[in-house]
């Protein structure tokens, strides 16, 4: 998709997170507080990305998760703007920007947050 179907599809607060590389400010996101289980997926194309088997309350204000649903519909990208070193997650099937991976979740099994903004994503409740 181009742009301008990107700015047709998406709100333009998805628009801003996940085309232009935006953050939800922290706490108010729709799923930040989901216990519904079930996958995240992407809001722009629909890729599972997050199982709700993953998520925990890292205390962040952003839906954190120790995993991905699938390695392969993620992607993962040194970041080093605003002055700090990070790894930026992005859907691997459409390149939206989903938040950033960190390695501070000690008392996870993988010790990974997936720190992730609530606007970039969906959710599919198990039937």
């Amino acid at each position: 998709m181009n742009d301008e179907q990107w700015k047709k599809k998406l709100t333009p607060e998805q628009y801003k997170i996940l085309r232009q590389k935006g953050t939800d400010a922290p706490f108010p996101g729709e799923l930040l507080h989901n216990k519904e289980t079930g996958m995240y997926t992407c809001a722009a194309c629909g890729t599972e990305l997050f199982s709700s088997d993953h998520k925990f309350d890292s205390g962040s204000g952003w839906p954190s998760f120790y995993d991905v649903a699938n390695s392969s519909a993620v992607e993962l990208h040194e970041d080093s703007s605003l002055g700090m070193q990070r790894t930026e997650v992005t859907c691997k099937n459409c390149g939206g920007h989903l938040g950033h991976l960190f390695h501070d979740a000690t008392d996870q099994p993988t010790g990974a947050r997936y720190c992730i903004n609530s606007t970039s994503l969906g959710f599919k409740p198990k039937k």
